[in-house]
């Protein structure tokens, strides 16, 4: 428990810091000891990101003020708020994942495997058996496949057994034959067989989550695929002839204009009602069985920029545009080989070796003792249960694994993990249950100590993850010190304008009021009658509660040519605006103004300048309170 401790109070305060031998202390602040290794970090990275250059002793002084800011933002306390700790730690694991164990290169295998798959196309016949309900008779389903698969090669039609035995629901139109299929369209253990049983041959049986399968390979051909875009014009459901033709008409307009000259693209996005219309109708690649017919067939027979007549498919009515053929490159093709890897049981491929490479980095070491203890209080118990959770695990610090060198972590983080409403009456069954959960909490449990190990030995992530730390407690001091207290201290903003009047004057005229829109010209004039009857002043809260949503207001103090409805209605420049929902307006209250009436008019630029008030305010104040002391021989060995 206080190796536990002591690593969550490394991770949020002092282990930030650079521990590396002959990382001299540069400066001092508040206490706190700066090190040569942070600052070469920040100074380099500020260098690459400047466009002019600092001087060191330019940004020596930048980053004294800086690290001043964040004291004083410990000294508010702001790093131990509760909203601080959970965006950190949040911010930790993002930052921490790119230096962990995770092994990219198993990723790329997959990546680069899926590439090279996508190049061929494969014909198969498919053969189906179910599932069973236990591994013994899924066995008995792998054993009667095989005797099948030994009928095949001794003569027996294929189609025959198919259409007697197999469990494929696609058997009745295909008899198994699945045609040429191509990488991404199966599962990935599927895949795998189909891509490594060659041509001619029949693959030995094999599971996956679906059934028991068999595959024949029948031939493969180099793929070649179709990057086309196209216009549609849908059906409305259930159509009648009288709908189609008027749905004909329209796309046969469109291909007049088409071939006018009209840019495609254009045409799509204007006239498209499918979801590729804001793409220009771009569909991406595609290959056979990808799509309806005779989508597919116009598709493939175009020539690469060629437009198609209009035709109708189920949906309605397309144009086809051919952009080209064959096979897309590696960078088209990797976005959606890296999302099917992340979606299938590649992820869990990943996973495990990453969880099994940090059991390594970290030493970890199963509790022998679990299981017998496990074995025992289950036997005792006769079942699992709510109360067996509760009365064996929930408050249990029997170790659950070891890591590090004296680091465990307790049985009780396993409470987190288990379904309090399971109830298995098999013992074996039960410690299997609660074993399968044991890695959920060992991963947890071994990210956080690696983090803690790659502050005190990896120095980038420790100056990366210090840089974040930092940056959200000035971020935070700076909102409270300057940014939101200028905008709050309306006392002060009112007085710093009355001290500087003069320089808030403008050189154009401005329009100070209330512009009202109205959903229609009934509501308009009737708003206008009440205007007339009981005057604008005072008026603005009735308007609301009486039109609600039939009206809106819109209060501005802005000058010709930044509000399209002040230059119509007040500058009187300009044609009438179209404002959809609400196209009628008028004038509320105000009118032109030639230069401020209150602070309020210019409340923007006071407050900016305010701030900067506020900011030289607190520097004075940083300098008093946090004074540097700075290490001029370490100074000196700056690269």
């Amino acid at each position: 428990m206080k190796a536990k401790l002591l690593i969550s109070s490394l991770l949020l305060g002092t282990v930030i810091l650079a521990i590396a031998k002959g990382d001299p202390v540069l400066m001092t602040i508040n206490g706190k000891d700066i090190k040569l290794s942070e600052f070469e970090y920040l100074y380099h990275k500020n260098n690459q990101q400047q466009i002019e250059k600092e001087t060191l002793e330019q940004y020596v002084e930048r980053f004294v003020l800086y690290k001043q800011k964040v004291a004083d933002a410990e000294a508010a306390g702001i790093d131990t708020t509760k909203a601080f700790k959970a965006e950190f730690e949040g911010y930790k694991k993002d930052l921490a994942a790119p230096y962990m164990t995770e092994d990219t290169s198993y990723h790329w295998q997959f990546v680069t495997e899926a590439y090279e798959r996508s190049k061929k196309e494969i014909d198969i016949d498919h053969f189906m058996l179910p599932l069973g309900n236990s591994p013994e008779e899924t066995q008995v389903y792998l054993d009667r496949m095989d005797s099948i698969r030994t009928c095949i090669l001794n003569g027996d039609k294929w189609e025959t057994l198919v259409d007697q035995y197999s469990s494929d629901p696609s058997k009745p139109r295909n008899h198994g034959h699945y045609g040429f299929i191509s990488s991404g369209m199966f599962p990935y253990g599927f895949e795998t067989e189909v891509y490594n049983t060659l041509p001619g041959e029949i693959s030995k049986p094999f599971k996956t989550q679906f059934g028991v399968h068999m595959v024949r390979v029948n031939q493969t051909r180099d793929r070649n695929d179709v990057h086309a875009k196209h216009i549609l014009k849908l059906f409305p459901k259930n159509a009648t002839e009288e709908q189609k033709a008027q749905c004909k008409a329209k796309i046969d307009s469109i291909y007049a204009l088409l071939k006018a000259g009209a840019n495609f693209e254009e045409m799509a996005q204007k006239e498209s009602e499918d979801g590729s219309a804001r793409r220009g109708g771009d569909l991406g690649w595609f290959g056979r069985g990808r799509m309806v017919q005779p989508f597919e067939d116009i598709a493939f027979n175009l020539a690469d920029g060629e437009i198609s007549e209009p035709f109708a498919t189920q949906f309605g009515y397309h144009i086809i545009k051919k952009v080209a053929h064959g096979l897309p490159s590696f960078e088209e093709l990797r976005p959606a080989i890296d999302n099917a890897i992340n979606r299938d049981e590649r992820a869990k491929m990943i996973r495990d070796r990453r969880m099994n490479d940090l059991k390594a980095k970290c030493n970890y070491r199963p509790n022998p003792e679990l299981d017998p203890f496990l074995t025992k209080a289950l036997a005792a118990s006769g079942k699992l249960d709510s109360a067996f959770i509760e009365q064996n695990i929930k408050g249990s610090k029997m170790p659950l694994f070891f890591f590090g060198d004296k680091q465990s972590t307790p049985m009780r983080e396993l409470y987190s993990q288990l379904n309090l409403k399971a109830l298995i009456p098999d013992v074996e069954k039960a410690k299997e249950y609660i074993l399968s959960k044991v890695d959920a909490v060992a991963e947890k449990s071994l990210i956080d100590y690696n983090a803690v190990e790659l502050v005190n030995t990896n120095p980038e992530y420790r100056n990366l993850l210090n840089e974040y730390r930092d940056g959200m407690l000035l971020f935070e001091i700076s909102n409270r010190r300057v940014w939101k207290a200028a905008g709050r201290d309306t006392v002060g903003l009112e007085q710093y304008f009355a001290a500087n009047r003069s320089r808030y004057n403008w050189d154009e005229p401005h329009f100070k009021g209330i512009i009202l829109s109205a959903k229609n010209d009934s509501v308009l004039e009737l708003v206008k009658a009440d205007v007339m009857k009981f005057g604008a002043d005072t008026l603005t809260d009735a308007l609301h509660n009486k039109y609600g949503n039939d009206i809106r207001m819109e209060r501005m103090v802005v000058k010709q040519g930044e509000n399209n409805l002040a230059d119509y209605l007040a500058f009187h420049v300009g044609d009438k605006p179209e404002r959809k929902g609400f196209p009628e307006f008028m004038i509320l209250q105000g009118g032109i103004i030639y230069q401020p009436e209150e602070m309020a008019d210019v409340r923007g630029a006071v407050t900016s300048d305010y701030q900067d008030v506020l900011e030289q305010n607190w520097k004075q104040e940083l300098a008093r309170k946090y004074p540097a002391k700075i290490n001029k021989k370490v100074l000196k060995k700056v690269k």
